[in-house]
């Protein structure tokens, strides 16, 4: 496969709204030093400096975006030291509830159902926020030497992932692809081990799609579905584990399946196959509600049972989870220069890493919200 035609793929989604739900954690001992705008006016989207160091930790879905973002604002903004470590959204987000991070990455917002939102604002002692940093697809990705452009639906990817077809010639496969040479080798699973955001939305794609086949409540971990085949920490082993494996199939990030020159797969809802693109990315997101609940909740409401045509529907967004009101105003005024720059001239990097730039209209509300940080 040709990583090309995967690069620069996300720049045209549609505008949809994406969350701004209150939740978020607390800031950490990180050393900070005072600002120093660039300007006098600092417009929105505009960096004010601030020196002093962050950390930080969570999704390995926005990884690769996040090390880019990191090197461009330390190259601008000298006298900064950020550190993120992809260590997956479960683990993110309870190590910043434990205020041992600054702020942390999810790619699912905080679950007031687990008294998430409560224990961050208590450890935040100010309402804390989720705001959408990285939209991007989940790929069904896999490595079978000679076969591109498999088609699957969502009962036959259930099934994979379950251990129920165990074979890449079984008759459903088959019946999907009857172009296809499909050799009989064995299909080897990977999933991700760590509590991870990309595994609650694969799941809840299986659910709203083959809701007789995969019955588990959708979760962070995947071993409460029974997934079959071998567990991974993090994209970038789910990544390495399907490369180096023939026969191999697993769920990862679009931006690791760019970077890992993996083959995906085309997923058929009901309306036809749609294979992973730019546009067909932009249509689910066109597709997708707005979950409104007043204030600045403005969570995106997936559809992942979409039927519209062309619409890729297996996608997800990734929130930076911050504190409205740090205890240290040093380390609010640097997390809020980062995430200025992340939610600003920041957003232009993202279509060459394989993930998509937020919509005009949510960039402009993220930014309002991110210029509220103290």
């Amino acid at each position: 496969m040709s990583i090309t035609t995967r690069t620069g793929v996300l720049a045209g989604l549609a505008a949809g709204a994406i969350a701004l739900t209150g939740c978020g954690s607390s800031g950490s001992t990180a050393d900070a030093g005072g600002s120093k705008p660039n300007s006098a006016s600092n417009p929105a989207g505009q960096t004010a400096c601030a020196s002093g160091s962050l950390k930080a930790e969570g999704s390995t879905a926005q990884k690769n975006a996040m090390e880019q973002w990191i090197k461009d604002f330390q190259t601008k903004c000298s006298g900064t030291t950020i550190t993120y470590n992809g260590t997956g959204s479960g683990a993110g987000v309870s190590n910043f509830i434990a205020k041992q991070d600054d702020f942390a990455g999810s790619d699912s917002a905080l679950d007031p159902g687990k008294d998430e939102v409560a224990k961050a604002t208590a450890a935040c002692g100010s309402p804390a926020l989720n705001l959408p940093m990285v939209t991007g697809p989940i790929a069904v990705a896999y490595k079978l030497d000679g076969v591109q452009g498999l088609t699957l639906t969502p009962q036959v990817i259930t099934e994979i992932f379950l251990g129920k077809i165990t074979s890449w010639d079984d008759p459903a496969i088959k019946a999907l692809n009857s172009g296809a040479s499909l050799p009989s080798t064995r299909i080897t699973v990977f999933y991700r081990s760590d509590s991870s955001g990309t595994t609650q939305n694969f799941e809840k794609y299986l659910a709203a799609t083959d809701p007789s086949g995969f019955t588990s409540k959708p979760d962070k971990d995947s071993s409460k579905a029974g997934f079959a085949g071998q567990g991974k920490t993090g994209s970038q082993g789910v990544q390495q584990a399907i490369g180096s494996t023939e026969g191999g199939i697993g769920y990862v990030e679009w931006s690791f399946a760019v970077s890992g020159d993996l083959e995906t797969a085309k997923v058929d809802n009901g309306a036809g196959p749609v294979e992973l693109t730019a546009d067909s990315a932009g249509a689910a997101v066109a597709a997708a509600k707005v979950a409104s609940n007043g204030g600045q909740d403005l969570t995106l409401k997936l559809d992942y049972a979409t039927k519209t045509s062309g619409a890729y529907p297996i996608i997800l967004v990734t929130y930076e989870i911050v504190c409205s009101k740090y205890s240290d105003p040093k380390i609010g005024a640097l997390v809020k220069s980062f995430l200025t720059y992340t939610a600003g001239d920041g957003q232009a990097a993202l279509q060459d890493l394989g993930y998509a730039p937020l919509p005009s209209e949510i960039q402009a509300k993220v930014q309002a919200a991110v210029a509220t940080i103290s």
